[in-house]
């Protein structure tokens, strides 16, 4: 009885790793230089595997956050005949390798802003809060700077917000978050 139940959560887990999003595959490929934040900046512009595939390095490089090392070293990774023969096994398998229609949606760009969070949210959780503003083409930092456009301040939210507020950052409550957000 309990094996039944564990053999179903496998199989489970195995089918929900099938619809994980795009740059979940491109981060576990192991491309070198290629870390969660570039992986989720090449899914913003590359709709599909095959396209950041054939992309040349100076394609790469005119996406903010990535230089000529990273913009070569995923053409190099992509020529390596092995690496296409995984890329094709994955997509057999029924690996999602293609940007989800939702990744960009029409509306609140958050393109070239960054965001820091402090605090607790009481509707998201930091995770959504954080997947939400990268779909919508923010950047997520973890500390404040004149260059952070907002800091989100949820409910205790510490020494972040006093350093906002020294530097004239943007501050903006849950309710202004979720409403420049659109949840």
């Amino acid at each position: 009885r309990m094996a039944e139940k564990s053999a179903q959560n496998l199989l489970d887990g195995i089918e929900a790793s099938r619809r994980r999003d795009f740059w979940r595959a491109l981060f576990a490929l192991g491309i070198r230089h290629v870390g969660v934040k570039i992986a989720q900046t090449l899914e913003l512009h590359f709709d599909d595997i095959h396209s950041l595939m054939e992309a040349t390095p100076e394609q790469l490089q005119s996406i903010p956050d990535l230089g000529p090392v990273v913009a070569q070293s995923i053409v190099d990774f992509f020529h390596i005949p092995r690496n296409r023969d995984i890329v094709n096994r994955l997509e057999k398998a029924g690996i999602n390798l293609k940007r989800k229609s939702d990744s960009r949606p029409a509306g609140a760009d958050l393109a070239g802003k960054t965001f820091v969070l402090t605090g607790t949210l009481s509707t998201l959780d930091r995770a959504a809060a954080e997947e939400k503003i990268r779909r919508l083409g923010g950047q997520i930092s973890s500390s404040v700077s004149r260059k952070t456009s907002h800091v989100v301040a949820g409910e205790s939210p510490g020494s972040k917000l006093d350093k906002a507020r020294k530097l004239g950052v943007s501050v903006l409550d849950e309710a202004a978050f979720l409403k420049m957000i659109s949840v």
